[in-house]
């Protein structure tokens, strides 16, 4: 079993140590998220989803106000902020110390969420598609996770570095790893990308793993999101021998409790 490595990040002056795996609940202000039970629209709802990922132990809150499933609608900037503006206002109402992350690929609502709310990291998934994003998550100074998109560990090395140093050249400290588990992958590739977790090491950063209840889960196991709980727990025990250092997901609770069985000494 791979640990994590000793890194930290910066999240508005204080200092999140990531030797230890946290947990970061998923919070979707949309209408149409792939998996049902995840989709927050009210601000009851928003609320009480809120309270329930730090209530269960989640070290970071993720919102999101776009899905990203295949065949989702198309979602203007405009929709994507307001949607952001009304969970956000809700979450720093309910839990006003939470650390927020934001998933967005648009370097105007990073920028939005991060200077009227106070959002620590930004999300994005799209292997930095806005040209904009590197220097305006630099200026902001928040952390970054950066997804691959690509579907091989040999491409996905080669596109990291060149985003990761594009971010660097513009001043860009905390960076995070994704390897997209999911996106522009088959299924076979996204249980080879498992396997071979670890590699991605050689980059020097920490490493983010978001399998939570997706497709390769369902699919694999012919089932539904609904049914895909044990599967996400079994592939997030592995990513944790693998050294992953935060697990994104829908299910608090159990996320908890397999990154404190794993690292038991």
């Amino acid at each position: 079993m791979q640990r994590p490595l000793p890194y930290t990040i910066n999240v508005h002056g204080r200092l999140l140590d990531l030797s230890v795996p946290r947990v970061m609940g998923i919070l979707n202000a949309t209408p149409d998220s792939f998996f049902s039970d995840s989709r927050m629209q009210t601000e009851r709802e928003i609320a009480y989803r809120t309270t329930e990922i730090v209530e269960q132990g989640g070290d970071i809150i993720d919102v999101g106000a776009y899905s990203t499933r295949p065949g989702a609608s198309e979602v203007p900037v405009e929709e994507e902020m307001a949607r952001l503006r009304v969970a956000l206002q809700v979450i720093r109402r309910e839990q006003p110390d939470a650390i927020l992350s934001v998933d967005t690929f648009r370097a105007d609502v990073a920028r939005m969420c991060v200077e009227e709310y106070g959002v620590s990291i930004i999300n994005d998934v799209s292997e930095m598609a806005d040209e904009a994003m590197a220097r305006t998550v630099a200026r902001l100074g928040v952390p970054y996770i950066l997804m691959s998109v690509q579907p091989t560990l040999r491409e996905m090395l080669i596109g990291l570095a060149d985003k990761v140093q594009q971010l660097r050249n513009q001043g860009a400290k905390d960076i995070i790893i994704d390897p997209g588990f999911g996106f522009g992958k088959t299924l076979d590739q996204n249980y080879q990308l498992m396997y071979e977790l670890e590699k991605l090491h050689v980059l020097g950063l920490p490493l983010l793993v978001g399998i939570s209840r997706k497709s390769m889960i369902y699919k694999r196991l012919n089932c539904t999101p609904a049914e895909a709980l044990n599967g996400t727990t079994v592939l997030n025990t592995i990513a944790l021998t693998k050294g992953a250092s935060i697990l994104r997901v829908h299910d608090v609770r159990e996320a908890v409790e397999t990154v404190a069985l794993s690292i038991i000494h």
